[in-house]
C-alpha cells in the first residue's frame, strides 16, 4: 500500500478502503479528505497493514525554540491540548494571551506551522510576534504576498485558495478566532490539509448559525475554557457593567412603533416566531419572492435604527465622557453613521473599515500616549487585534452577538494596579434593544 497527497485528498493505492475513504474511478484508487490523514495512519497500524507513507513533506525545519513564560492557565490550556493528542480548541478571554498557548506549542511540537488569521491585522500581529520569539524570518500568504517559511501566517481567504498546494507542508495547523472556519469554503481549509496537530484559539467558540459542532470534525473538539470572571481581579482586571436606559423623543418613538408594528403584524399574519438565526433567516428568504416580507425587513431595520441612533443616547454620552475626563475610554457602535456623528459631535477619532491601516495605527499610538483620550469605532477592533490599554468601554448600539460583547468587553481588561473597568451599554428603553442587551451578557452569567 501507498499513501500520497493530491491535492487536498489522501490516495490510497493497494485496493484496501480504509475509513472516510470513497473510490475514485478516474484514478482507480480510494481517496479521503487531508483531513483524515492522521486517522487513516492509525487505522493501517492498528490493523497492520504494511504500507508506504509518502502525504507528508514538511518544509526544512530549524530548531524552533522560544523562551515565553506561560501562566497557570495558559500552561493548563496546553496540557489539555497535548493530552488531546496535540489536537482542539482552547478558549480564553480577549487579552488573556491566547497566542503565547500557540507560541509555546510550536516550540513543543518544532514543527513546520501554519498560523490562520482573519484579517490582515492579526496576520500582521502574528508575524511580528512570531519572529520576535523564534528569531527567525516569517513567511505570509495574503494580502498579495506569497511568502512560504517554516512558520507562516496566512489569511483565511489564501489558506483556502492555496490549500490543494500546501496541505502537506505543515505538521502544525493554528487557527486563530477558529469560530470562523465552520463558515462555508473556509472549513474546505481543515479538510484539505492533512498537518495531523491541529490547534484553534478564540474567546468565544459559539456561532448563532450552530455550525460551531463542525469544530469537533475539523479541529479535535473544545479541551479548555477559562471565562471571563475565571480571571477577574487575577490576571484581568476587575470591571463592572452599567445599564443605563434612555428615553426615545417623541418622533422618535412613533418612528419606532409605526415600524415596529409593521414588522411584529406581518409575522403574526405568517405565524413565524422569530427564536433563532434560522427562523430569521426563513423570512429573509421568503422576502425573496414575498413583497409583504420585503416591507417587514425593512421596517425591522428602519425600527433598530432609530433604536440604535437616538439622540437621547448622544446626551447621555456626553454625561459619561464627562464624568470619566481622566480615563481612557473606547466607544462602540454597531454602524458607521453613529461612529460619524460621534466623531463630529464630540471631536473625537474615529476607525472604521475604510480607515486606512497607517491611519488606524497612528490613532492607536496616540491613544495609548494619552494625546488622544477616546476613539469611537464600529466593529473593527471587536476581535483579535491588540489595542491599547483603555479603562473605560460605552456599548451606544450593538447585536445581540455575545462574541462581539465579550471581545469589547475585552479591550477594557488588561490588567493595571488598582484599576476597576467599567463598561456602559447605553440602551432605548421600550425597544428590541432591551432584550439584545441582555441575550449578549449570557456568557457572564454562565
Amino acid at each position: 500500500m501507498k499513501l500520497t497527497f493530491d491535492k487536498g485528498t489522501i490516495q490510497i493505492q493497494g485496493g484496501v478502503r480504509v475509513p472516510n475513504s470513497t473510490w475514485d474511478e478516474r484514478s482507480k484508487t480510494f481517496r479521503a479528505m487531508a483531513l483524515y490523514y492522521r486517522d487513516i495512519i492509525d487505522f493501517l497500524k492498528a490493523s497492520g497493514f504494511d504500507f508506504r507513507d509518502d502525504v507528508l513533506n514538511l518544509l526544512p525545519c530549524p530548531e524552533l525554540q522560544s523562551m515565553v513564560v506561560l501562566r497557570d492557565y495558559q500552561n493548563q490550556a496546553l496540557d489539555a491540548w497535548v493530552a488531546n493528542g496535540n489536537r482542539g480548541i482552547i478558549v480564553l478571554p480577549t487579552g488573556s494571551g491566547k497566542t503565547l498557548v500557540g507560541i509555546k506549542a510550536i516550540s513543543l511540537l518544532n514543527t513546520p506551522t501554519l498560523v490562520v488569521a482573519p484579517t490582515l491585522d492579526l496576520v500582521d500581529q502574528w508575524r511580528t510576534r512570531l519572529k520576535k520569539e523564534f528569531r527567525t524570518e516569517v513567511g505570509v500568504l495574503g494580502g498579495g504576498e506569497w511568502d512560504i517559511k517554516v512558520i507562516t501566517v496566512s489569511t483565511y481567504d489564501s489558506a483556502y485558495i492555496h490549500a490543494d498546494k500546501l496541505g502537506n507542508r505543515f505538521g502544525l495547523i493554528i487557527f486563530d478566532e477558529v469560530h470562523h472556519l465552520p463558515a462555508a469554503g473556509y472549513r474546505n481549509i481543515a479538510e484539505m490539509f492533512a498537518s495531523p496537530y491541529r490547534m484553534g484559539l478564540t474567546a468565544t467558540l459559539e456561532r448563532e448559525d450552530g455550525l460551531h459542532a463542525e469544530l469537533n470534525r475539523l479541529v479535535g473538539g473544545k479541551v479548555f475554557e477559562k471565562r471571563v470572571k475565571e480571571l477577574t481581579g487575577i490576571h484581568l482586571s476587575p470591571f463592572r457593567i452599567e445599564k443605563i436606559t434612555v428615553e426615545l423623543t417623541e418622533g422618535e418613538k412613533a418612528e419606532y412603533e409605526k415600524n415596529q408594528t409593521i414588522f411584529s403584524d406581518y409575522l403574526a399574519k405568517i405565524k413565524l416566531t422569530i427564536r433563532s438565526p434560522a427562523d430569521f433567516q426563513k423570512l429573509v428568504m421568503r422576502s425573496g419572492r414575498d413583497p409583504g416580507a420585503r416591507r417587514a425587513l425593512l421596517a425591522r431595520n428602519k425600527a433598530r435604527d432609530v433604536a440604535y441612533n437616538s439622540v437621547s443616547k448622544t446626551r447621555k454620552l456626553a454625561e459619561v465622557l464627562k464624568k470619566h475626563s481622566g480615563s481612557k475610554i473606547f466607544i462602540f457602535t454597531e454602524h458607521n453613521k453613529l461612529v460619524h456623528r460621534i466623531s463630529r459631535q464630540f471631536l473625537i477619532p474615529s476607525i472604521t473599515y475604510r480607515t486606512t491601516t497607517r491611519e488606524r495605527s497612528e490613532t492607536l499610538d496616540r491613544f495609548r500616549s494619552g494625546v488622544y483620550r477616546a476613539v469611537v469605532t464600529s466593529k473593527v477592533l471587536d476581535e483579535g487585534i491588540d489595542v491599547p490599554d483603555a479603562d473605560v468601554g460605552i456599548i451606544l448600539s450593538g447585536t445581540g452577538s455575545e462574541r462581539a460583547f465579550i471581545q469589547r468587553l475585552g479591550r477594557i481588561l488588561r490588567k493595571k494596579e488598582g484599576k476597576e473597568a467599567v463598561l456602559y451599554e447605553i440602551v432605548s428603553a421600550e425597544t428590541s434593544e432591551v432584550n439584545t442587551a441582555r441575550r449578549r451578557k449570557r456568557p457572564l452569567k454562565q
